[in-house]
């Protein structure tokens, strides 16, 4: 989650310069206060909480908690922060996770739902986590039900771009969500420290691709996003992105489909001579091929709730009368737009100005074209135009999702299904750190190969015999993304 708002920490403890919050044993007494000031910038959400204020007190220690660790994920099932939580769960008196296992280091943002810290394992400084709290106190009925909702969606996620929920703890009115932590920020802030707010073509390229991906996913699951921009795409250590902030979801159906299209392919070109010559048959020059397409897209979805940050919204949004999926690739053309361009298409001196701007009739406009323009630019805009068009019914991505988009000369050349093995760019202000379980992953690998390359050898000169590629018990490898 971004920061949305600068926060002073005043700590009961002494002041440190970063603050360790320890949670007792017995008694569960965390108590501060915040002071806060608005961004400048002012992109909020428009369903955003202004109450800043959370103490834990004395009540928590008096209800009963309910804890749920979360089952372990296939992508992410080596990850070292299962490993951390499993040790934790281990040494625990009943097997379960406790508030009182995590020591808060400080605070990181807040959102429309609740507060959100850094924090670790108590005994363990190995992994680091974000820990969600909202206070159920605090919200109305409806954000219950949206707190609710996005729990549910946390939970249900497994995805390298998007977060991961190690485990949910409801104790009294708070629940808390203990998920990833994104040390690299926000992809808001990263673009404040380029030139001219804005990032290359191959740069954003990358971000808007994975982004691309992660939305795919999400519409898979029937899930409208209803948030994109760069405030909620955070960098992980290594620089692969995660979206953050699911509680403007919304949850419909989706009829996955898969459908078979023929595509004209010009034969090989072979030798010209001989009775075997690929060109002796003239009926043959050309072969079809069948490529499969799968979409999963909710193209049923609607609703007539407002919310979203202003800038990105969708002219159905605004007009109030309904809206779909749609409005996840409206928001995404002006994500692209503002990577590339530093600034968001339709924004004006003020927030009503903005909302009538995208409410008109007119298309996009780039007034901030140069003449020097990286090659590709061109294709850029067009992607763009086709993804901001006003009627939703004609818009890009709409009928067909991701798989339409993936498909623009935009993205030629990117590999879709290597896509998190790709290396991050190297970015001004975004320092990137590589993991170790990675590393280490990848050296018991190449061991295993060796090993298998070695048994091949030996059997073939019958020194061993009986030997099975399946032995679960001799080598096992759970493979994880790569980062590099």
């Amino acid at each position: 989650m971004s920061q949305k708002q600068n926060c002073t920490l005043v700590p009961t403890t002494t002041a440190m310069e970063e603050p360790t919050l320890l949670f007792p044993d017995t008694d569960l007494d965390l108590s501060f206060t915040s002071t806060t000031t608005d961004r400048t910038s002012a992109r909020t959400s428009l369903a955003r909480s202004s109450s800043l204020t959370l103490s834990f007190n004395d009540r928590i220690s008096t209800a009963e908690p309910s804890i749920s660790v979360v089952n372990r994920h296939p992508h992410r099932s080596s990850d070292p922060n299962w490993s951390a939580i499993q040790a934790a769960t281990m040494l625990s008196s009943d097997g379960r996770l406790h508030l009182r296992h995590l020591k808060l280091l400080r605070h990181l943002g807040s959102g429309n739902l609740g507060r959100v810290f850094l924090c670790r394992l108590r005994d363990y400084d190995g992994a680091n986590f974000a820990l969600k709290v909202v206070d159920k106190d605090l919200l109305t009925p409806k954000k219950l039900s949206h707190a609710e909702t996005e729990a549910e969606i946390l939970h249900s996620l497994d995805h390298p771009f998007l977060p991961t929920l190690y485990a949910r703890i409801d104790v009294s009115h708070y629940t808390c969500l203990l998920i990833d932590y994104c040390p690299a920020g926000d992809l808001h802030s990263l673009l404040r420290k380029q030139p001219q707010h804005r990032l290359t073509l191959s740069v954003a390229r990358f971000f808007a691709a994975e982004v691309l991906v992660a939305l795919e996913y999400l519409h898979a699951l029937g899930i409208v996003y209803r948030d994109l921009k760069p405030e909620n795409v955070l960098l992980r250590e290594d620089g692969h992105v995660m979206l953050s902030d699911f509680d403007l979801c919304f949850k419909s159906d989706v009829a996955p489909s898969l459908t078979f299209q023929t595509h004209n392919k010009p034969s090989r070109v072979g030798p010209t001579d001989g009775c075997f010559s690929c060109n002796c048959l003239p009926y043959r020059q050309h072969h079809q091929t069948f490529l499969a397409e799968f979409i999963a897209e909710p193209v049923a979805a609607f609703s007539r709730s407002c919310v979203g940050t202003h800038e990105y919204l969708a002219p159905e949004l605004v007009s109030g009368n309904g809206h779909g999926n749609g409005v996840d690739w409206w928001a995404f053309g002006v994500f692209l737009y503002e990577l590339l361009y530093g600034t968001t298409p339709f924004k004006g001196c003020n927030k009503e100005n903005t909302l009538r701007n995208i409410a008109s009739c007119k298309d996009v406009r780039f007034v901030h074209v140069s003449e020097g323009e990286e090659p590709g630019m061109t294709e850029a805009r067009d992607l763009i135009e086709k993804l901001l068009v006003k009627d939703p019914r004609r818009r890009l991505g709409c009928a067909k999702g991701a798989t339409d988009v993936k498909r623009h000369p935009f993205f030629d050349g990117i590999k879709w299904p290597l896509i998190r093995t790709y290396r991050p760019p190297e970015v001004k202000g975004l320092v990137r750190r590589n993991r170790s379980h990675v590393s280490d992953h990848v050296s018991y690998r190449r061991k295993r190969w060796s090993w298998k390359r070695l048994s091949h050898v030996l059997r073939k000169c019958n020194l061993i015999s009986n030997y099975s590629n399946n032995n679960n018990n001799c080598y096992h490898y759970v493979d994880s993304y790569k980062v590099n």
